[in-house]
């Protein structure tokens, strides 16, 4: 058995040969880029309730936003990065002066200073190659002499030009960039490619440099993407709660980061127990809802209806990846259509009902066509009528 085949996480060997080891950093931008999310709109109290959440989750960078967006904007960067949390706060920034300015008058220590660098991006808002290099290093000097920790951050740079690309990277580094963001604006990346542009960039910007990897979901990857970055030396992954972004959102930090703990061994400072109070809020707030079988948060994980599964329920690890203790959530047995006589066991030991096990064949057929005709799940006290009726 290999070491995640253990304790709370029962993936067995197979991951084993993969396993990366070490740590990364999880850099949150639920404030910035998943408010982008349409139509969800967060005032300032409320982007501090969720910076003050993030903090307690161990989240190690919170991005509070970009400051000249709005007034509410700014509100909410100034009480973000005052709140005195443990988490490192970002601001966000075109390469333009006054966005820069912004930073400055707002006393925001570190921010992503971002640009577009693809020729699909520069002839759409009309600017040449030569130019937006020239903002970029422009930018970055300014960044250092005010001594703002910046992080270079090409927008859509998975489609920028290759000799480009690792031009503008390593002339952001040499005028003063201390980070970079690999970016994939529009998740169009497979792993592979991720993982091979990470790589080259690591090379490029030097031992000393951090990578970040900031992934979009439009094909599903997002999570996967991720870890490839990680696989390929990337020190931070950027993300937000839930997912929450544009189109289909951004890499979902609760996502990435089980998935680096349970498959590839690779720890962050999140607490995965808090993982599910902390999405739920931030649903919330946003005021959207979720896929009811979404990884690490979705309402169904530990909820079992199937016959099958519920014959082999007490034993977790033949029919969980991981424990429901590592979220901090409950299992429970439900009944509807697809219910079996170990299904009706359970249900009645859990609400403490004497049903006799002659019974169990008689309440499940009664449990099946109740389930069949409202087409979903039988509740507890309807479960308790068919035994009583």
């Amino acid at each position: 058995m290999g070491w995640c085949a253990v304790g709370e996480i029962w993936t067995g060997a197979l991951n084993d040969a993969y396993a990366v080891g070490g740590s990364v950093g999880l850099y949150d931008t639920t404030l910035r880029d998943g408010e982008q999310t349409v139509g969800v709109v967060l005032d300032p109290e409320q982007k501090l309730e969720i910076a003050k959440l993030l903090d307690e989750l161990g989240i190690d960078r919170i991005e509070a936003g970009f400051p000249r967006v709005s007034q509410d904007d700014w509100n909410a960067v100034k009480l973000v990065s005052e709140a005195g949390l443990r988490a490192q706060v970002w601001g966000f920034s075109r390469a333009v002066p006054a966005d820069l300015e912004a930073l400055v008058e707002l006393g925001v220590p570190a921010s992503v200073i971002e640009s577009p660098i693809s020729d699909l991006k520069l002839n759409a808002i009309g600017v040449s190659r030569e130019k937006m290099l020239e903002r970029i290093t422009g930018a970055m000097r300014f960044a250092d002499e005010h001594g703002i920790l910046a992080a270079f951050f090409g927008v859509d740079s998975t489609r920028a030009e290759p000799d480009f690309y690792e031009l503008v990277y390593k002339s952001a580094v040499e005028a003063g960039a201390r980070e970079v963001v690999v970016v994939d604006t529009l998740g169009i990346a497979s792993p592979e490619a991720v993982a091979d542009l990470v790589g080259r960039t690591v090379e490029w910007v030097g031992p000393d440099v951090p990578v970040h990897f900031h992934g979009h979901n439009d094909f599903g990857l997002a999570t996967a993407s991720a870890v490839a970055a990680v696989r390929s030396g990337a020190t931070w992954v950027q993300g937000t709660i839930n997912g929450m972004g544009e189109r289909a959102g951004n890499a979902n930090l609760g996502e990435v980061a089980l998935t680096l703990r349970a498959l590839y061994g690779v720890e962050s400072n999140v607490k995965l127990e808090r993982i599910r109070d902390v999405s739920a809020r931030v649903q919330a707030l946003s005021g959207y809802a979720l896929e009811p079988w979404k990884p690490v948060t979705g309402e169904t994980l530990f909820r079992r209806e199937s016959g099958a599964v519920a014959s082999q329920f007490h034993d977790p690890p033949s029919i969980e990846p991981y424990s429901s203790d590592l979220v901090a959530t409950e299992r429970g047995i439900v009944l509807g259509k697809k219910s079996g006589l170990d299904s009706i066991r359970i249900k009645a030991e859990e609400l403490g009902l004497d049903v006799p096990e002659d019974r169990y064949a008689e309440v499940l057929a009664r449990v099946k066509e109740l389930g069949t005709r409202k087409r979903g799940l039988v509740t507890d006290d309807e479960f308790r009528g068919l035994v009583h009726g």
